[in-house]
């Protein structure tokens, strides 16, 4: 059985006690994880250690901390004490973010992601484990030092978030899980096959790497506004967040994206939402009225290798709509 988790809103949100509320309420509606974005907002830590101290049985984690802003030892510092005080809830999500984000918020170089991803799961691994840390690495190389304090029990998971097939493949060869977005199902499929490529690199089961895949969801009385408001999140994402998410619909057979992106960079914003045929849009999100989000849920949850789908919300989504979508799409109600 496919879980159903539940993404934090991404969009900047009125206070930390709001996202503790979506949280628990989404523990109440029977969601089995809550996973919180990290970008130029609040810091995930802070946020998941207050929802971990007002929760009680949901998991939860950051669906992706970047591997640039904080050293790896840290990264592993941080997943044993958010698992002691979840209680072992927690999961470690990491990634390389991208370029706009790294550059020119972190002020830092944006150079080989994929090595620098490998060489931060092997430290955070070696860090989790309580052993001296003894690491050799193109970025790092660490000597000497083991976790002052007793190693978390069990050892939480390290997921990945990548979209290229090679990326993909480090998951499938290195990580405890993968994150996928901006995927349609036939799109997942296809990255199943780079999971299933990197296990038998690293001589592994392929079953031994957990699969979550975000949608983004919107189900509101109003389905016609809920439709407009996934395809604005869509639009900025193909458009204004670099070439990652336009490379990945190419990948899928939309070569619209590329329309998409250029409009968006020349300032014509109308035009980038038009390109977004709700042929696109129904086959990326669950978004609309209740039966046709619930069927779009399904045709995740009905590819074989995808172990949870996570419910997530447009950017432009206030308040009321995500409780809206939150409660509409709860695997309670199933």
């Amino acid at each position: 059985m496919t879980d159903r988790e539940v993404h934090l809103p991404v969009a900047a949100q009125p206070t930390v006690d709001a996202l503790v509320d979506y949280a628990q309420t989404a523990e109440e509606l029977g969601y089995d994880c809550a996973w919180l974005p990290e970008t130029w907002g609040r810091d995930a830590v802070t946020v998941l250690t207050s929802i971990a101290e007002h929760t009680d049985s949901i998991d939860l984690g950051p669906s992706i901390v970047n591997t640039y802003s904080r050293s790896p030892a840290l990264l592993g510092q941080t997943a044993a004490t958010l698992q002691e005080v979840s209680d072992g809830r927690f999961r470690l999500g990491i990634g390389p973010s991208g370029p706009i984000v790294i550059e020119n918020w972190h002020g830092r170089e944006y150079g080989n992601p994929l090595r620098r991803t490998r060489e931060t799961v092997d430290i955070v691994r070696q860090v989790l484990s309580g052993e001296e840390v003894e690491y050799d690495g193109e970025n790092f190389s660490l000597s000497g030092f083991r976790l002052r304090c007793e190693p978390p029990e069990p050892m939480p998971p390290i997921e990945v978030t990548g979209m290229g097939p090679k990326a993909v493949e480090l998951a499938g060869r290195f990580a405890d899980g993968w994150h996928g977005i901006m995927l349609t199902p036939d799109g997942a499929r296809d990255r199943l096959e780079d999971i299933e490529r990197g296990a038998e690199l690293g001589d592994r089961d392929p079953e031994d790497v957990s699969v979550r895949v975000g949608v983004t969801a919107c189900v509101l009385e109003d389905a016609e506004r809920a439709r407009e408001l996934a395809r604005q999140h869509t639009a900025f994402y193909i458009g204004g967040m670099g070439t990652f998410y336009r490379d990945a619909l190419e990948r899928q057979g939309y070569d619209e994206a590329v329309d998409v992106h250029e409009a968006w960079q020349e300032g014509d914003r109308e035009r980038a939402l038009e390109l977004i045929g709700d042929d696109l849009l129904d086959q990326l999100c669950a978004a609309g009225d209740l039966e046709t989000a619930r069927e779009s849920m399904e045709r995740y949850e009905a590819v074989d290798g995808i172990d949870a789908v996570w419910v997530s919300f447009p950017r432009g989504a206030n308040e009321e709509q995500i409780r809206e979508t939150m409660t509409a799409l709860a695997p309670d109600d199933e």
